[in-house]
């Protein structure tokens, strides 16, 4: 493993952590029917997920094509799909005064059908060990760039977002 593979392993496993720790707090939020805390961490993760969505889709999955075939490259996007509608609902569920018991269910199961894809995506780091060194440097590239746009996910989402390019990177 190169020194870059190392070091984007390291810094996308941190980012997913950070996700999947604010996605388990939003959790408890709704549970305790704590909406003020749970609009602060919808901006929180929105912060966090459109930089990491946008590099991911505009330069890590093409990458990957290769690798894992454009089937399965595709079912990562869709995987971007379910997880930005499940952002869209969450907002407006915590944008309500109150929530109703079944308001709870749903926010609680919205974040439970995202978090396997947090874990999941995380695994692609040892498929990045597998790319050159350029690839890399692209990726990260592309990552910094994402950052400093500083889009979050719902804005990113409706408008930047463009449909997936599958042809590999390169």
């Amino acid at each position: 493993m190169s020194d870059l593979s190392d070091r984007f392993s390291t810094e996308f496993r941190e980012e997913h952590r950070a996700v999947r720790d604010g996605l388990l707090d939003l959790a408890g939020s709704f549970e305790q029917g704590d909406l003020d805390q749970a609009r602060q961490l919808l901006n929180q993760i929105a912060g966090l997920t459109g930089p990491h969505f946008r590099y991911e889709e505009e330069a890590l999955y093409p990458a990957l094509v290769p690798i894992f075939g454009q089937v399965h490259v595709e079912s990562l996007y869709r995987d971007h799909d379910g997880a930005i509608s499940g952002a869209q609902r969450l907002v407006e569920l915590a944008s309500q005064d109150s929530l109703t018991d079944a308001d709870t269910r749903e926010a609680v199961g919205l974040i439970q059908s995202i978090l396997p894809h947090v874990s999941d995506c995380d695994g692609l780091s040892i498929m990045v060990e597998r790319l050159d060194d350029d690839e890399v440097v692209r990726i990260f590239d592309a990552r910094d760039q994402c950052l400093d746009a500083g889009l979050d996910l719902i804005t990113w989402a409706q408008e930047i977002r463009k449909p997936p390019q599958l042809q590999p990177a390169g």
